[in-house]
């Protein structure tokens, strides 16, 4: 059975910080590329970062370049992604994907290229 399950998630006041865990069970992430994207109300799925199965290569969207830092530790069998410097446009719920064989160089940024998906953790962004 292959599962991810997203948590970190909760309130947290403009220019605060959050660190979000994906966890795996029923198989090993090492070869696998894991996608971060969210989606706030109304809106689309928007990707958010991505990191390579050894955790060497990674890739962000525009509007979280230098706030966001995707990591992971294979061992542990988790990806993490630690938020900083949060603005209210970050509410959204966060959802982790993973797949065997996309590239972050390459279409990462395609919520469709994504085999497996967690259920999502909420994280909300208000004063």
């Amino acid at each position: 059975q292959l599962q991810l399950v997203e948590s970190g998630g909760g309130l947290v006041q403009p220019g605060g910080s959050l660190r979000l865990s994906c966890a795996a069970s029923g198989f090993t992430l090492n070869y696998y590329v894991i996608g971060w994207f969210r989606q706030a109300p109304g809106k689309g799925r928007e990707a958010v970062s991505c990191i390579s199965g050894g955790g060497h290569s990674t890739a962000y969207g525009d509007s979280v370049k230098g706030r966001f830092t995707v990591s992971r530790d294979n061992a542990k069998n988790t990806v993490y992604l630690q938020m900083n410097s949060l603005k209210p446009e970050d509410t959204a719920i966060y959802y982790c994907a993973a797949d065997r064989r996309l590239m972050c160089g390459s279409r990462w940024f395609f919520s469709n290229e994504y085999d497996y998906w967690g259920q999502g953790t909420q994280v909300t962004v208000s004063s």
